[in-house]
């Protein structure tokens, strides 16, 4: 399964939603950002490799959907409402995202990961 991660720098939040998945077996995991000074910005190639798109913030939502629209169709886009207030792999940051994320991962995939880790 191929999730995409996306904040707005792809400095912290996506990147560290990045390094927990890519951790649980049968995930790859992507992060990427909305703003031309992202590390790794957003792109169509991105959001039609993944599978399901969780953005941090309604502002991401809101400009992913706009602007890949065609691509999302039949992918789910979550909007795990995780504010930009937090350093890369913070516990309380990882904590937030292990429980908004997890939810939406098929229970299959998600029991093989949690086995493994």
């Amino acid at each position: 399964m191929n999730l995409l991660f996306v904040c707005s720098e792809n400095r912290l939040r996506s990147p560290t939603a990045e390094e927990i998945f890519s951790a649980y077996e049968g995930i790859k995991a992507l992060g990427c950002g909305t703003s031309s000074a992202a590390a790794t910005a957003i792109s169509g190639d991105l959001v039609s490799w993944a599978d399901i798109v969780f953005v941090m913030e309604n502002s991401h939502r809101n400009k992913v959907g706009k602007r890949f629209k065609p691509l999302l169709r039949g992918k789910k886009l979550v909007c795990l409402d995780i504010p930009d207030e937090y350093e890369r792999m913070d516990p309380l940051l990882v904590r937030l995202l292990e429980s908004r994320v997890l939810p939406h991962i098929p229970a299959n995939v998600r029991k093989n990961s949690m086995a493994n880790r």
